[in-house]
């Protein structure tokens, strides 16, 4: 790999993790292209923000229509209109009804097939530390079988990344702040509503992170 030029393909959800990493890539070089899943998942809202996060870094985007998928993955709050998004703080147990079962090997697997497509070098993803109770494709041992499965699917090998493995949800959003993320872009909630609900968990993991990173939180809240 070391005489071909770096590019990264990023996962980019439209999420906090997502926006910060796509800013972290831009600061390491070319980004070939950014790519958003279609899932069918109930906040589906998340891909519109990726868009604009795409557009404000002037970076190709795709977005992959995977809805059919909705069908095989029964039984999550996210893909299940049947089970109730779970309120509470993020670490709980309780949100282990917000695991899509395989979710990231399948992004992952697009993102790889892109940066295949477009020479790429790299994928990128931001899954961090606060997420490793609960879900356990966002954990180190899961980023190093698949950064091992990257380096063999293709003729080249294809560098899987994962910068933020082992910070904390506000580390992230310190470095976001940092790396200028405008955060008004971007979307948290897994109710998909008009505004975020301010009480699921990944709403109250965003607002612990804005208040231990010490970042002023944009985000209007219905609580």
């Amino acid at each position: 790999m070391s005489d071909r030029k770096v590019s990264r393909v990023i996962v980019l959800s439209g999420g906090m993790d997502s926006a910060v990493a796509l800013l972290w890539a831009k600061q390491q070089g070319h980004v070939a292209h950014a790519v958003s899943i279609d899932y069918g998942q109930r906040h589906r809202k998340e891909i519109l923000f990726a868009g604009q996060l795409a557009s404000l870094t002037d970076t190709p985007h795709t977005v992959v229509d995977m809805s059919s998928l909705k069908g095989l993955l029964p039984g999550s709050a996210l893909t299940d209109d049947s089970v109730e998004v779970p309120k509470g703080h993020y670490a709980d147990p309780t949100m282990k009804a917000t695991v899509v079962p395989n979710r990231n090997m399948i992004l992952l697997s697009v993102a790889v097939a892109a940066a295949c497509a477009h020479d790429a070098t790299h994928v990128v993803y931001g899954a961090h530390a606060g997420d490793h109770p609960i879900y356990p494709d966002c954990r180190p041992e899961f980023v190093e079988a698949m950064w091992h499965a990257c380096s063999v699917c293709w003729y080249e090998p294809i560098e899987l990344e994962a910068p933020f493995i082992d910070k904390t949800k506000a580390e992230v959003v310190a470095l976001g702040e940092a790396l200028g993320v405008q955060w008004k872009y971007t979307w948290s909630c897994y109710e998909g509503g008009d505004i975020h609900c301010g009480r699921c968990g990944t709403c109250v993991e965003r607002i612990e992170a804005f208040e231990i990173a010490g970042v002023h939180d944009p985000t209007e809240y219905a609580l």
